[in-house]
């Protein structure tokens, strides 16, 4: 029997998403065992239980009493300590209810639909300077064009000072690219042009990324990321002698621990940067795969909302989450013991047959489109408003150019992230 280790492995990612063996498996063993191999210097894991079909799902998204984000975090791979476990268990993200509760009540107020409308007419500002500004320049890289607008959205919600944005976009490439040799070790901040703060972080970043026993530090660690810390509690200072409306200073008013304040800044800077920074380039490439629909879309612009939706659907940014299992429970046939790691795959959810008529067929007027690409249940994404609000922009500025790949499209070697590292095109 194949043991599909191939759905664990980093390197499958860089060709493509294995859409033909999620669609075997929602078939023939749609919760099944994955084993975790070594990969590089990454040491194997205990392996896992895959869950593939859209119900089965979102049953495990929405049931947090029976499968955890906290007990284990929610990353295929275990935190390498547990005072790296004992660390990232202050995140909201690997929180269940009633502390993941008390956290996203904090924050939310930067995300309701009225605060996103407050953005809105700078994101589209900002999109519209970017696109203009590539236009006519010759063969570009789209996803360096895509990556300004998430970084300069979070750095105006968090008050982070506009020289030092390329920071969080170092930050994020270093963690959700980390089993990418190209992202792993990324840094890209011009150290001269940040501010006092931004070079004092620096300074404080890890020469080497490998701990004193030789294997490699998990790069979610406190360790690992002693620069982005660093300049996390120095802004803080800043801004506890001068709140702003930003998100971070009401998250210092509201009562966080200082590991539940780092974690939060962490939640923002990647997650809020990364997801978005897939899904902006994945849906041009998407677009440009299905040239019937961009064109269809071009025709009729009034289908940018739905066409958005299915943008997601077909190229959803983060593929997959981890759970562990509280309890010994039984999902879709298969039994399942306290403690194993549970994880789903939004990108399998997003084409099964019995909830997506004709799941591979890209449709810019799908409709209902109950994909998960924003998450499912109590996690279900906070920035979703926001994310939508961004693609809007860009895409409504593409509509009217002409865009022509130039080169062939490089994928991001990532079993988590669905991302792009270069999508050379032209635009007039």
């Amino acid at each position: 029997m194949p043991t599909h280790e191939e759905i664990f492995l980093p390197a499958t990612y860089a060709e493509d998403v294995p859409y033909a063996t999620f669609r075997r498996l929602r078939a023939s063993a749609p919760v099944r065992w994955i084993p975790e191999p070594a990969v590089g210097p990454w040491p194997p894991g205990p392996g896992y239980w895959a869950v593939f079909r859209h119900a089965d799902v979102k049953h495990v998204l929405r049931t947090p009493e029976s499968f955890s984000s906290r007990l284990g975090a929610t990353q295929i791979r275990d935190p390498d300590t547990p005072d790296d476990l004992a660390f990232v268990r202050s995140m909201m993200l690997n929180q269940d209810p009633p502390g993941h509760t008390r956290l996203r009540r904090i924050v939310a107020a930067a995300f309701t639909p009225r605060a996103v409308r407050a953005l809105e007419a700078t994101i589209a500002a900002r999109a519209r300077d970017l696109i203009a500004g590539a236009a006519g320049q010759g063969e570009i890289d789209f996803v360096e064009v895509a990556a300004d607008l998430p970084v300069w959205t979070l750095a105006q919600i968090m008050g982070v000072p506009a020289e030092d944005r390329r920071l969080l976009y170092d930050w994020a490439s270093r963690v959700i690219g980390y089993q990418d040799p190209d992202h792993a070790d990324l840094s890209t901040a011009d150290q001269a042009s940040l501010t006092p703060l931004g070079r004092d972080a620096l300074t404080h970043r890890p020469r080497s990324l490998t701990g004193p026993d030789g294997r490699p530090m998990n790069p979610r660690s406190r360790a690992a990321l002693a620069d982005m810390f660093a300049y996390a509690h120095a802004l803080a200072d800043v801004k506890r002698h001068a709140p702003g409306e930003d998100i971070m200073s009401r998250m210092l008013a509201g009562g966080l621990t200082r590991s539940e304040f780092e974690n939060m800044f962490f939640l923002f800077a990647v997650a809020g940067n990364e997801t978005l920074r897939n899904a902006i380039p994945g849906g041009l490439l998407t677009l440009l795969d299905h040239p019937a629909e961009f064109r269809r879309l071009r025709e009729t612009p009034s289908h940018l909302a739905t066409a958005i939706e299915e943008m997601l659907r077909y190229w959803p940014p983060v593929m997959n989450f981890r759970r562990t299992a509280t309890h010994e429970t039984v999902l879709s046939g298969v039994r399942i013991r306290a403690g194993d790691k549970v994880v789903v795959y939004h990108a399998s959810a997003n084409r099964d047959e019995t909830v997506f008529p004709d799941p591979d067929r890209f449709d810019i007027t799908r409709t209902p489109n109950d994909h998960v690409s924003f998450g499912f249940g109590p996690h279900y994404c906070l920035g979703a408003h926001l994310a939508r609000t961004q693609m809007r922009a860009v895409f409504t500025e593409l509509l009217p150019l002409h865009v022509e790949r130039t080169g062939t499209p490089v994928r991001l070697a990532s079993n988590f992230q669905n991302g792009l590292k270069h999508l050379p095109v032209r635009l007039t």
